[in-house]
């Protein structure tokens, strides 16, 4: 067996802070960071009990906050709020919080597993159209199909309809009127 060819994909690099210039790459630039500050100001949150507030504002003049038990909460404790916010949130709040994300962290290993499942399906979905010489994946076989998969396939079919339909009305409403 011969080593790959090089990485599918380029991975985790790092990158020169600067500007970015195309606008459509630094919208995404500014989610993807976006969120990561999010769950990093979560992760501070919780694991040193700490109110937090992070408030971020986007290139058109969206805000976006986070905070911890709320923006308004931390907002209230430094005075720019209303004065009668306590000063700390009590222990069944902070177990409240923590139950919370691991919860989320237990919601997000199994997003995981079932993206790993679906991947599977569509290796062998995939597989079996190889394996028949067929040029599409619509193609493939139901029959060399196994119980897991139908429904994915099934599915998947509804989302080519559904897409070849809106496509075909987009390009009928394009046509001048007769």
């Amino acid at each position: 067996m011969q080593p790959p060819l090089g990485k599918k994909t380029k991975g985790r690099q790092r990158r020169e802070n600067r500007l970015v210039e195309d606008r459509e790459s630094r919208q995404v630039t500014f989610s993807k960071r976006k969120s990561g500050l999010w769950k990093k100001a979560s992760e501070l949150a919780v694991l040193c009990r700490a109110s937090l507030a992070v408030v971020v504002f986007s290139e058109a003049g969206k805000g976006f906050a986070f905070g911890s038990p709320s923006t308004d909460a931390v907002l209230g404790y430094a005075g720019y709020g209303e004065a009668n916010v306590p000063a700390a949130a009590d222990d069944v709040e902070w177990e409240a919080l923590e139950a919370l994300c691991q919860e989320t962290e237990k919601n997000g290993l199994e997003v995981a597993a079932e993206a790993a499942r679906m991947s599977a399906v569509g290796k062998k979905v995939m597989d079996v159209q190889t394996q028949e010489g067929k040029r599409f994946w619509w193609e493939a076989d139901v029959e060399a199909l196994g119980e897991a998969e139908l429904p994915e396939f099934a599915r998947a079919l509804q989302r080519l309809r559904d897409n070849v339909r809106r496509r075909a009305d987009s390009l009928m409403s394009a046509l001048p009127p007769p």
